[in-house]
C-alpha cells in the first residue's frame, strides 16, 4: 500500500495530523496497533485547557483554543467541547504571589488570557469552595472535551477526505530506501514518501527505526469519576501547589484527576491502579471542596502516556533522516493541542516551515553539545 504520508499512531495528534494532510490533498494512512483514541487520547481528563501553560506552549496553545471554539463546525462531528472556564486555586497567599510572579512575566510577554481573582471572586465563581482559600487565576475560553468523541471526530474527518485509518495494526519495521520510507506492519508493507510519529506512550521505538534516540519515559495517570450529585461547580478546577483537577459534567457526575499515576506495563498494553494515590485525590478533592464529601465514586482508570524530561512535547522534524517528523511526548498536557499540532504537522510535511518557533521542542535538545 502506497501514500505520501505513513503516520504512526492514532491518537488525538496522529488523527488531527492525518485530518489536516488529507484536507489539503495529500494521500494519507495512519497505522494504529490498536484502535484509534485506545490509550492516551481517549481516557484523559479531557482538560481543553491555555491556563498555565510553559511559556514555550502558549503560542501553540493559544492558536489551539481558538480553533476549539469552532472545531465542531469545522470537522462536522461533536466534540464534546464546553467553554466553561478553567480556574486553579490559590490554597493560601504563597500560591497568590506564585500567581502574581507569573501574572508579570505573562504580562511582560504580552499575554493577557490570565486573570488572577481574589478570594471574593473565586467564593463567586466557585461558592462551595473552602473558605480557607486565598484566591486564584481563570482563563475564561478555557474549559473541557470528551477525548474519545475529540479524536474520533478527527478521525471520522480525516476518513471523509480520503484518509486510510487501519487499526490493528502495530508497525514492525521501517527503513529508508532511496526516496522512499518502507514500512512493514504486522499483516501488510506500505510504502510512503514521508512519515509522522505520532505513536505516543510508544514514541521512543518509532524514534529509534527512523534513527533518533529520545530520553521518553510512560506512565499510567490515573482518573475517577463519581456518581450524579447536586450541580455545584461549572469552571474546570485546579490548583496552583496541590494535586487537584477535576470537573462536573452537565449530568451532575465529577471526574476527577490531579496527576496521580499508576502503574504502567507498556509491554502488556495493561496498566494498574494505585488505589492509595487514588485516595489521596479524592481526599485533596475534599479538602478543597467539602460537599464532595458525600460522592462516592462510581469507576476509575489510568491510560499509557508518555512523558518528557521536561514535560515539553517533541513537535519537528527528524533529526537524522530526511522526510521524517515527530509530535509525541506530550506529558498528560497534549490534548488541548492537538488541533494546532495537526495544522502545524500538515505545514512542516507539505512546506518545510511552521509559523510557530518550534525550536523549544526539537527531539535532539538533550543531545550534549559539543565545545
Amino acid at each position: 500500500m502506497k501514500a505520501d504520508v505513513l503516520i504512526i499512531g492514532g491518537g488525538i495528534q496522529g488523527c488531527a495530523t492525518a485530518y489536516h494532510l488529507a484536507r489539503r490533498g495529500a494521500s494519507v494512512i495512519l497505522l494504529e496497533k490498536d484502535y484509534a483514541g485506545r490509550h492516551a487520547s481517549g481516557v484523559n481528563a479531557g482538560g481543553v485547557r491555555l491556563l498555565g501553560r510553559d511559556m514555550a506552549e502558549v503560542p501553540l496553545s493559544k492558536a489551539s483554543m481558538e480553533m476549539w471554539q469552532t472545531l465542531d463546525q469545522e470537522l462536522g462531528h461533536n466534540t464534546g467541547f464546553r467553554r466553561q472556564g478553567v480556574i486553579n486555586i490559590a490554597a493560601d497567599q504563597t500560591d497568590m504571589t506564585t500567581l502574581r510572579a507569573r501574572e508579570a512575566k505573562m504580562l511582560a510577554a504580552g499575554y493577557t488570557h490570565e486573570r488572577i481573582l481574589s478570594r471574593a471572586e473565586l467564593l463567586d465563581r466557585l461558592p462551595h469552595v473552602s473558605r480557607d482559600c486565598a484566591g486564584g487565576a481563570i482563563s475564561e475560553k478555557d474549559g473541557y472535551a470528551i477525548p474519545y468523541k475529540s479524536t474520533s471526530a478527527f478521525r471520522h474527518a480525516a476518513e471523509r477526505y480520503g484518509a486510510q485509518i487501519i487499526e490493528g495494526e502495530e508497525l514492525i519495521g521501517l527503513r529508508r530506501i532511496g526516496a522512499a520510507w518502507l514500512a512493514q506492519g504486522a499483516r501488510n508493507r506500505y510504502e510512503a514518501e514521508t512519515v509522522v510519529n505520532c505513536a505516543g506512550a510508544w514514541a521512543d521505538r518509532i524514534a529509534l527505526m527512523i534513527g533518533d534516540n529520545v530520553p521518553l519515559s510512560h506512565a499510567a495517570p490515573m482518573l475517577m469519576i463519581t456518581a450524579r450529585i447536586p450541580h455545584f461547580a461549572s469552571p474546570v478546577v485546579g490548583a496552583v501547589s496541590r494535586q487537584l483537577s477535576f470537573k462536573q459534567f452537565e449530568n451532575g457526575t465529577v471526574l476527577i484527576g490531579g496527576g496521580a499515576k499508576g502503574f504502567a506495563d507498556r509491554a502488556s498494553n495493561r496498566t494498574r491502579l494505585d488505589y492509595a494515590k487514588l485516595a489521596c485525590a479524592a481526599r485533596t478533592t475534599a479538602e478543597f471542596f467539602p460537599i464532595m464529601r458525600r460522592a462516592s465514586i462510581n469507576r476509575m482508570w489510568a491510560g499509557l502516556e508518555a512523558y518528557m524530561p521536561d514535560n515539553l512535547p517533541v513537535i519537528g522534524p527528524a533529526a537524522n533522516a530526511d522526510r521524517a517528523f515527530h509530535a509525541f511526548g506530550f506529558s498528560a498536557h497534549g490534548f488541548q493541542m492537538g488541533p494546532i499540532v495537526g495544522q502545524a504537522m500538515a505545514d512542516l510535511v507539505l512546506t518545510g516551515r511552521s509559523r510557530f518557533d518550534l525550536s523549544p521542542f526539537r527531539i535532539n535538545r538533550y543531545d550534549r553539545k559539543v565545545l
